[in-house]
């Protein structure tokens, strides 16, 4: 539990909250007279119980992470794992453990924060803290249990009136709930004194609530330790994969809801529909800039309004309105929250309804029938939705392929930096943080090339052409590059042998290197890369393209783009021109003038053509995957 906190600094967890869940787990352990098997029961109680507890306050992302290290910690223990095989699993079996641990992760954690409140984890002493992801607000969950309830939602002075609050809703039973507490950095010392003094002889009614949105980046965090440390987490974000999806957007609703219409088989249907329509929105986050090419903050009050608008739309129309309704759901309500047009063109195909036999039929053999109750269409989701099927989301089973492994990649890096500093060598001597480092570092220091001679260069030619005017400056920023690296290996290899103080940046450095990780130092001077460090020096050492071409400064026979800093200013010296008797490209012709002239988007003629995207990494941002696009990528 301690050891979350370098996952996400919201991830704080005191002993006194982890003896309150060790306590009660042991009171719920199955009794035995065997020593032995009590033993083993109590092991297995609290270890399930400290799972629960933690899981329920985690992100989306880490819950899987969280699993796989607490899966991996027990086979250590138990002496089932060898540290090595981390490496193993990384490069060979990422789906495979991915999708069992997913499966894994569901089956244990699909409890809502409702459990929560009404069992025996809350006390007027727990505090409750909700981490709000985008499009999230607990206020109505909250105020359906709690009757009495103060709510404060805090910024622009509402500190004193929340400090009110809480004195009334101690002495008085009533619960409080004061939301955006990370709008009020100066006044949560105060809050987290307040908490503590109204821990203790409140009455026994009283419940404190409170939600943040978690900072974008470690440094910006703002909440105090003793207030994470002290409270119960909890967040509630979509779940993952399209089954987990449908049932979460179906559970929006109740058989009284489906019953509501005078025009009762359309309505069913079609809400059906629209929350097959929002799981499918919601799944396509997991896929990045495949997916969307922004975040955007859909939520469950998308689809209750959508709910609501189709009830008002068939009592009023004779004929159901498919235009209207496929306009207001992919245009208006989901459509709204979009800001890219390729996007908003993605969200309304995924609204187009397809009707098959008076029936809609969102994917091949997965028909929504028109007369089953609240828990029948649950059943038929369970039995009948395919288990994967490209058709369900949009992108080709390859985007579902570079997920999973761009996830496990990013796991199994996290469980790296989990894991103790010191690894094990096959010869299973004991190898520390620092000799790791010292191996590497020896390694780039014998094989790193010598600066480019930039006069030397230049006195070659006389004549700049537009491929020596682009290659110029690239030979310039490989120097600063090579300076760079240069000077930061020099520093820490000093450091490491003792002769120099280790600097906050060394130490980034050192922690790059250990995890082979590209340093931000470099990565900031480099052309754009998402490799490891060791198969980024690797492609600098082997595709040094600017040596041949500093020989005569002649265009060599092949050039790896990708490896230019600015690969457009090579392109757009390497523009032909089209000769139209021929039919194919030529070269262009010298000093030749292009007229350009700017026409409205509606007049311009795209037929029979694709406009094809192209990108320097696949982290790149851009905008064209329209369901399965196709793109060029110059690096992986």
């Amino acid at each position: 539990m301690d050891e979350l906190n370098k996952i996400n600094p919201m991830y704080q967890f005191s002993l006194k909250a982890f003896n309150i869940v060790f306590h009660k787990a042991v009171q719920q352990a199955e009794p035995s007279d065997n020593v032995k098997e009590r033993v083993n029961n109590l092991i297995d109680c609290v270890t399930y119980s400290t799972f629960i507890y933690i899981s329920r306050g985690l992100f989306e992302r880490d819950k899987l992470t969280f699993t796989a290290w607490l899966a991996f910690q027990l086979l250590l223990m138990n002496k089932e794992f060898d540290p090595r095989e981390y490496t193993i699993l990384k490069d060979n079996f990422l789906q495979i453990l991915w999708s069992f641990l997913l499966f894994r992760m569901h089956s244990a954690t699909r409890q809502m924060w409702k459990v929560l409140v009404e069992s025996e984890y809350s006390s007027s002493a727990s505090l409750l803290f909700f981490f709000l992801p985008p499009g999230t607000d607990p206020l109505k969950d909250v105020e359906s249990l709690g009757k009495k309830l103060h709510n404060v939602s805090l910024g622009q002075g509402q500190e004193a009136i929340a400090e009110i609050a809480m004195e009334k809703a101690s002495k008085g039973g009533r619960w409080v709930i004061l939301q955006n507490i990370y709008l009020v950095a100066k006044w949560l010392d105060t809050l987290e004194k307040l908490l503590e003094k109204h821990s203790e002889g409140s009455h026994p009614d009283y419940r404190a609530f409170m939600s943040a949105e978690p900072a974008p980046t470690p440094k910006e965090h703002l909440i105090p330790q003793g207030i994470l440390e002290n409270s119960v987490k909890i967040t509630n974000e979509p779940p993952t994969g399209m089954l987990a999806n449908l049932h979460a957007a179906l559970d929006n609703f109740d058989q009284n809801i489906l019953h509501q219409s005078t025009r009762e088989q359309e309505f069913k249907t079609i809400l059906f529909s629209c929350c097959y329509f929002h799981a499918c929105v919601a799944e396509q986050h997991k896929f990045g800039p495949l997916g969307w090419n922004r975040k955007y903050p859909f939520c469950n009050g998308d689809l209750t309004i959508s709910a609501s608008v189709l009830y008002n739309y068939l009592e009023a129309n004779s004929q159901v309105p498919w235009e209207d309704l496929c306009y207001l759901f992919g245009e208006i309500m989901y459509s709204g929250h979009i800001t890219d047009n390729w996007d908003r063109r993605v969200c309304f195909l995924f609204c187009l309804p397809r009707i098959i036999m008076g029936s809609l039929v969102p994917v091949p053999g997965f028909v929504v029938h028109e007369n089953l109750d609240y828990l029948g269409y649950h059943k038929h989701i369970d039995e009948v939705l395919p288990l994967k099927s490209e058709v369900h989301y949009g992108p080709h089973s390859s985007a579902e392929t570079e997920f999973l492994t761009t996830a496990s990649d990013n796991l199994f890096c996290m469980l790296l930096e989990l894991q103790s500093r010191d690894v094990t060598t096959g010869g299973g001597m004991s190898q520390s943080a620092e000799e790791k480092v010292k191996a590497i570092l020896n390694d780039m220091w014998e094989k790193l090339p010598e600066e480019y001679s930039i006069s030397d260069i230049t006195s070659k030619t006389t004549e700049h052409s537009s491929d020596t005017r682009a290659c110029f400056p690239d030979y310039e920023r490989m120097n600063m590059l090579m300076q760079g690296m240069w000077c930061c290996l020099k520093e820490l290899d000093l450091g490491l042998k003792g002769e120099l103080a280790i600097s906050s940046e060394m130490e980034q450095l050192q922690t790059a290197l250990f995890f082979d990780n590209l340093p931000d130092t470099w990565m900031r001077r480099a052309y754009p890369s998402t490799y490891s460090v060791a198969q980024w020096y690797s492609d600098l050492l082997c595709c040094r393209e600017l040596d041949s071409w500093a020989q005569d400064l002649s265009l060599p026979s092949a050039v790896w783009i990708s490896g230019f800093f600015n690969p457009q200013s090579f392109l757009t010296g390497r523009k032909a021109c089209w000769d139209v008797p021929g039919g194919h490209l030529t070269e262009a012709h010298p000093k030749a003038v292009m007229f350009v002239t700017a026409i409205p988007s509606d007049r311009q003629e795209t037929r029979n053509t694709y406009e094809c995207p192209v990108y320097k990494t696949k982290t790149s941002k851009s905008v064209k995957w329209v369901l399965a696009g196709v793109t060029l990528l110059l690096n992986a």
